[in-house]
């Protein structure tokens, strides 16, 4: 007899399902973070998509044949970093975010509405959160780790029971023993650590987990005093670690694996000791049992897997297929796909076999956060998995009350009974696609792109995609080149980062030239064409172009800024620059150094803010040609400055890495201060969302191009949102219209606008298609909205400076019904080209508000207003109907109109109980008996129905038969039909080449000549099941054969 004991798990089976199974059409994120992306209960999946701070909510099992539905849930305006279900209530999940806090979430049993605000808020921390894990035995204990720090919390309390800080670097994993009265946790610095959180706020025990800080994970087994690690040691390789706390100076068993820059993932569990091993952005498993002797990792199986893991997850072992033997199930995320594989031990008899599912822990908590941090150890009451004994008690958090459900979801009014989109099964409203704190928020941006409302069938393809933008088809194109601006020569394209490069209204352009003396020049929009090679009239400056502007309410004023520190305001003749201009209109003296950014008031006339070198920012009364404010408090320089809609506020954004707002009639000091970009290669900052939000598009520290969303009212904590973009040198220039919510971005020298709508609630960021230019431009500039052709959905209206021209782009969104004005995407929009104010009374203290005017056409109606179109019905056409036909061709569309009519039926009928005929089928012989009726009479007809009977009957039986055997040998074999032509490389059944290629394979496959016995059994079992399907195909042929023909 051997004294090495077996393992029972020797001949586990890894089995990817099929491609039905799998929960498609996702879009899963994955951001760099100690989390697996994804995880499960024994009734739900949660998976990071692609957006920021928005997760994936799938069912586990599919109810019935209905596809399952993925919604959506907008939980965080981060990132978010790791999540965690409760190990008592389902449908309890925790979510940590780079925006440094954690949120508990009630979510609903399958069809109900996602919630739209979170049941608990803890933080939020210094940094972000970067590990969630649930105690394992007391209901409301929560371990995170965000930075160097692990927090132990009480979370209906909302306090923190203790902080463990001991840690010299940042904390990648944190996991409770099995019975929760120990903490482990792995760090950057290579340590292990083991913490008694009751006890004391330092760690028990430390040692050097691995010799590479990059990526470890943790997992505690079975037995109590045993742990797995994961890391990478000095080679960069996988390594895996097997630790005893009785003996912590050394591992009890170490594995090493290939190299991979990837983490490895480390699935492990307790129950059968089955440890499942999954490298970031590899397409392989690798099962290993940990055993308590010697070695202490045995290897089980590995699983090839169809595309790139990026993340992966166990599910529950209540959730398991207990009768057939499947002993682990791993969710596989990939970019677009959940994939179960499931392992399996094969057995023969189909029943419960207690040596693979001892009892496992149940999910009604043993103790409570109070009586835990007092000292009780009391454990969960284990439970059996025999189904017999199910189902097992549940248990509802008290953290998180359960949601009421709403009257709507209860009886939905809008959707008659017999019209529903079979697609809408597990999706939820708009609501649950908002932000935690004001869900209606997202309603314009929902809205249905026809204007005319939302139909069901488009918020369930909202609640599946998430929150998306009514823009997003948006097509940018640049006009005929009859409306371009040709033959530019002597364009200055080195106009300072701070400036836009030229400016515009909606009568002439403004362009710096190279020459010498800062010439500008004033070419007509209306006048377009190629301009003459003579040398053009400008405006002779006198010094340096650095920012130019028109003002709103005068079209032909410009002010123009210079090197020489001066602001000098010129009069354009209306009918355009005729000569040379010399001497402008006014000269405004007072900054010390060159000159920044111009920017006027928009609601006061004859009011313009300067920003220069010597840090001061002055607001300018026109009339009177003076200074009548100074701001300051800067201590660097200024790359931008914006005013608020309302003209109450100016916003700054400088280099000294602070973000501003003054209230410049209260006082010269900023009203407020808030972290900046912490890149200081240049910064913009534009007013957005009605003037709530700060947008500002700068540089992080690893120059990467980023857009940053502050709260107007709320600069010191920091921005709402982060989106990077993309790694560039030029900052992004970004153009705001107000009456859609869109920002168009772009810098100097780039060939791709991004268009984004923008939010003040999560996600905040909406993508819209970008337009992309063969050449870059040397910069790009939005138009006023008086510009934009309503009658062809044109938004807005932008101009392109490229090195020799200038050209119109028009930003237009297709529509169905362009006979009418869409009310949706026009809204009134302000007078921009009336005052508001006198800059008298501006500085006096007064405020207004802008006039608002209609859009809409003459002779256009509201498409909000428009009738309902019915769905139009297709008429054949007469040749059809005149056309000769023979009378077998009008017998075949009499069968096949029958077999359509008779397909479309939901009533049962009788050959429904039958097995081996599809529907199909027996529609076509019902239609055939019919078709036969009408040619017979009498006996004649009797005597057809009964053969037409008697020949499907018979049909139906022996494929009926068939499937059946072949399903069976299926499951002798453990493989497919599917499978084993694939193992063998034959598509078709063909005896001859099943022999041949089962020769050549076995052959090359021989250990004799450097080959795999593993793979040698698999040809072996694919040509048995082959020679199997072979002989069922022969025994059908035989019984046709002796079938009676009728």
């Amino acid at each position: 007899m051997s004294r090495f004991k077996v393992s029972k798990f020797r001949h586990t089976e890894a089995r990817p399902s099929r491609r039905e199974a799998w929960i498609s059409d996702i879009r899963a994120g994955t951001t760099a973070s100690c989390g697996n992306h994804i995880k499960s209960s024994c009734h739900l999946i949660a998976f990071n998509s692609d957006r920021p701070g928005v997760l994936g909510i799938v069912p586990l099992e599919s109810q019935g044949e209905d596809k399952r539905q993925v919604t959506y849930l907008g939980c965080h305006s981060d990132l978010v970093t790791d999540l965690d279900f409760s190990p008592f209530d389902d449908f309890l999940l925790a979510t940590g975010s780079a925006d440094r806090t954690v949120k508990l979430w009630r979510l609903p049993a399958s069809g109900q509405a996602l919630p739209s605000v979170p049941g608990l808020v803890l933080g939020p921390e210094p940094v972000q959160v970067e590990v969630l894990h649930f105690h394992p035995t007391a209901d409301g204990v929560l371990a995170s780790a965000a930075g160097m720090a692990v927090k132990v919390w009480d979370v209906a309390k909302h306090q923190a029971l203790t902080e463990l800080a001991a840690h010299g670097d940042l904390v990648q994993a944190a996991v409770w023993s099995r019975d929760g009265a120990l903490l482990g946790t792995i760090c950057k610095d290579k340590q292990l650590r083991i913490f008694d959180p009751r006890a004391k706020p330092g760690a028990s025990q430390s040692t050097e987990a691995h010799k590479n800080g990059k990526d470890g994970r943790l997992a505690w087994t079975g037995i109590q005093e045993h742990l797995v690690s994961t890391g990478f040691n000095q080679m960069r390789e996988h390594e895996v670690k097997v630790w005893d706390t009785r003996h912590f100076s050394s591992a009890l068993a170490s594995l090493t694996l290939d190299t991979s820059p990837g983490s490895l993932m480390l699935l492990l569990d307790p129950d059968s000791g089955l440890l499942i091993l999954a490298g970031k952005g590899e397409s392989r498993l690798s099962c290993y049992e940990v055993l308590p002797q010697q070695p202490a990792l045995s290897p089980v199986t590995q699983c090839l897997l169809e595309s790139v893991l990026r993340g992966a997850a166990l599910v529950p072992r209540r959730a398991l297929a207990i009768m057939n033997c499947e002993v682990l199930r791993v969710l596989q995320l990939s970019n677009t796909a959940i994939v179960p594989v499931s392992y399996h031990v094969p057995r023969k008899a189909v029943e419960f076999h207690e040596d693979l599912f001892p009892d496992t822990a149940g999910c009604v908590p043993a103790s409570d956060p109070h009586a835990w941090w007092a000292g009780s150890n009391q454990q969960v009451q284990k439970v059996s998995l025999h189904p017999a004994h199910r189902p097992h008690p549940s248990f509802t958090s008290c953290l998180v009350p359960p949601m009421e459900p709403s009257l709507d979801a209860a009886q939905p009014a809008e959707t008659p009974v017999g019209d529903t989109d079979p697609s809408e099964g597990f999706s939820s409203p708009l609501s649950s696609l908002a932000s935690p704190s004001t869900p209606s928020s997202l309603g314009p941006s929902l809205s249905s792109t026809s204007g005319i409302g939302t139909s069901p069938s488009q918020r369930s393809l909202q609640s599946l995609l998430g929150p998306s933008s009514k823009f997003r088809h948006a097509q940018g194109t640049v006009l005929h080149r009859d409306s371009h601006i040709t033959n530019l020569k002597g364009l200055n394209l080195t106009t300072p980062g701070e400036s836009d490069g030229f400016c515009a209204n909606r009568l002439r352009v403004a362009v710096p030239l190279l020459s010498s003396g800062g010439q500008v020049a004033v070419l007509e929009l209306q006048k377009p064409g190629r301009l003459p090679d003579t040398a053009l009239p400008t405006l002779q400056n006198g010094a340096a172009v650095t920012d130019l502007a028109w003002d709103p309410f005068d079209p032909y004023r410009l002010a123009v800024g210079g090197e020489d520190a001066r602001i000098r305001l010129w009069r354009v003749p209306p009918e355009g620059l005729q000569e040379v201009l010399t001497t402008p209109e006014a000269v405004l003296t007072g900054h010390t150094e060159k000159i920044y950014s111009l920017r006027f008031h928009p609601l006061a006339a004859d009011l313009l803010a300067s920003s220069s070198y010597d840090l001061t920012i002055r607001i300018w009364d026109l009339q009177a040609r003076a200074e009548q404010l100074r701001l300051q408090g800067h201590r660097d320089q200024i790359f931008s400055l914006a005013w608020s809609p309302s003209g109450q506020h100016l916003a700054t954004v400088c280099k000294d890495g602070y973000l501003r707002v003054y209230e410049p009639r209260g006082g010269p000091e900023p009203l407020q201060e808030g972290p900046g970009p912490e890149g200081a290669r240049g910064a913009r900052v534009v007013w957005v969302c009605d003037g709530q939000c700060l947008l500002v598009s700068g540089f992080d520290s690893r120059s990467e191009r980023q857009l940053l969303l502050y709260p107007a009212e709320a600069l010191a904590g920091g921005p709402l949102a982060v989106l990077g973009l993309d790694v560039a040198p030029s900052t992004l220039l970004p153009s705001y219209d107000p009456d859609t919510s869109l920002v168009l971005l772009t810098g100097k020298g780039d060939t791709r606008v991004f268009l984004y709508e923008l939010l003040p609630e999560a996600p905040f960021f909406l993508e819209c298609n970008s337009f992309t230019s063969t050449d870059p431009h040397k910069g790009f500039i939005l138009l006023p909205k008086t510009e934009c052709d309503v009658r062809e959905v044109e938004f807005a209206r932008c101009l392109r400076l490229r090195q020799t021209s200038l050209e119109p782009v028009a930003f237009r969104l297709p529509r169905v019904r362009k006979e009418f004005f869409q009310d949706d995407v026009f809204p009134d929009t302000t007078v921009s080209w009336e005052p508001v104010l006198s800059a008298k009374a501006w500085l006096g203290g007064a405020n207004g508000q802008p006039r608002l005017i209609n859009l809409q056409p003459p002779g256009m109606s509201p498409v909000s207003q428009a009738p309902r179109e019915a769905p139009a019905r297709r008429v054949p056409s007469s040749a059809i109907y005149l056309e000769e036909k023979s009378d077998q061709q009008k017998k075949e569309e009499l069968l096949n109109a029958m077999v359509a009519k008779l397909g479309n039926r939901e009533d049962p009928l009788p050959q429904d109980s039958f097995e081996g005929v599809d529907e199909d089928e027996w529609a076509k012989y019902l239609a055939q008996i019919i078709v036969m009726g009408v040619q017979v009479v009498g006996r004649a007809f009797a005597r057809a129905l009964r053969q037409e009977f008697a020949a499907s009957r018979a049909a139906a039986d022996a494929r009926g038969r068939a499937g059946h055997q072949s399903a069976a040998a299926s499951n002798l074999s453990g493989l497919s039909l599917q499978e084993a032509q694939q193992i063998l490389n034959v598509s078709k059944l063909s005896p001859e080449e099943i022999q041949k290629n089962y020769e050549h394979l076995f052959k090359v496959n021989d250990k004799s000549v450097g080959g795999s016995f593993y793979l040698q059994s698999k040809v072996v079992r694919a040509w048995e099941r082959l020679q199997e399907e072979l002989r069922i195909q022969a025994q059908e042929d035989r019984e046709k054969e002796q079938m009676p023909k009728t």
